[in-house]
């Protein structure tokens, strides 16, 4: 019998399942090998019941189980559960999975702050439906919830990381991340000597169309707030990362190289040694917009 495998979404948007799709040939010969038990993007296969205390929720038994998205609701929690208690092998998988992604920006706020927000009437009234599934405090990664064999990063990973993760569960090996920043897979020109002033995202990065990536001047030194210092590489394989191939700065989304790691603070610091003052950024919490979970955003105090 061929290895089963279960995927599952929670709070995401597709663009991992989109990622493995979109690995070609490598998926082709991986569908040889597998079975796929469970996959809501791809297969109409019915929960028996569904969360918010009405019931279990059932699902096939798998070799390996592949979760993307954060925990956002009671009925995410239970489907995280039914998926730990069915695969031998859980992989969160994205990086809404792994430190909360997009989503956890909502943490920024109390849950009644952000329903309040994201359901105003025209009129300034709320009208929030009844359909809405019950929501959590905040939203949390995957290992906030249950336990996690593996963890793959990334908005999305790589198509190839993906395939080369379930090769390697499958052939029964260990599968490692690179334990690099992206600075140090990054083949741009450093001269140690940055601009004073963080400017702004939107503007052009200095570089000639005709040249490579590794003959532009580094990011971050030309003032633009590239994160690559403190988030993990990966991105682009064996090239150069793929924000800095496109000639703009990281924007931090494989979350932070090391485990526990607080991009915020690790950022302020590389800005600060590069001579950057960290007042020049309008919106510091921003920072963490990739990696907002495990308790990193939190509503602010208001002031009295």
């Amino acid at each position: 019998m061929r290895p089963r495998l279960s995927f599952e979404w929670l709070h995401a948007c597709s663009g991992c399942e989109i990622a493995l799709l979109n690995s070609g040939e490598l998926l082709l010969d991986l569908l040889d090998r597998v079975e796929i038990v469970h996959f809501p993007l791809l297969m109409d296969h019915k929960y028996t019941s569904r969360a918010g205390g009405e019931g279990e929720v059932h699902l096939p038994e798998a070799e390996i189980g592949l979760v993307s998205g954060g925990v956002a609701s009671e009925e995410h929690q239970a489907v995280l559960r039914a998926m730990r208690a069915s695969c031998r092998t859980l992989v969160s998988l994205g990086t809404c999975a792994t430190h909360g992604g997009i989503p956890a920006l909502r943490n920024q706020w109390p849950i009644a702050a952000a329903l309040k927000t994201v359901f105003a009437g025209s009129e300034g009234g709320t009208a929030i439906p009844d359909t809405i599934l019950a929501p959590l405090d905040r939203v949390y990664s995957i290992d906030e919830q249950v336990a996690v064999d593996v963890s793959l990063p990334g908005c999305p990973p790589r198509s190839e990381s993906i395939i080369e993760m379930i090769a390697a569960l499958l052939a029964g090996e260990p599968f490692h991340l690179p334990c690099k920043s992206v600075c140090e897979t990054c083949p741009t020109i450093r001269t140690g000597k940055g601009q004073q002033k963080v400017r702004r995202f939107l503007a052009n990065a200095e570089y000639d169309p005709e040249k490579t990536v590794a003959e532009m001047r580094c990011l971050l030194e030309q003032g633009l707030l590239c994160m690559g210092p403190v988030t993990a590489g990966g991105c682009g394989g064996k090239d150069a990362p793929l924000c800095i191939r496109a000639r703009v700065p990281c924007r931090g989304c494989f979350g932070p190289v090391r485990q526990g790691g607080n991009q915020l603070l690790d950022m302020l610091n590389a800005l600060a040694s590069n001579g950057m003052g960290h007042r020049d950024i309008v919106d510091r919490r921003s920072l963490l917009r990739f990696s907002g979970a495990h308790g990193l955003l939190k509503p602010l105090r208001e002031r009295k």
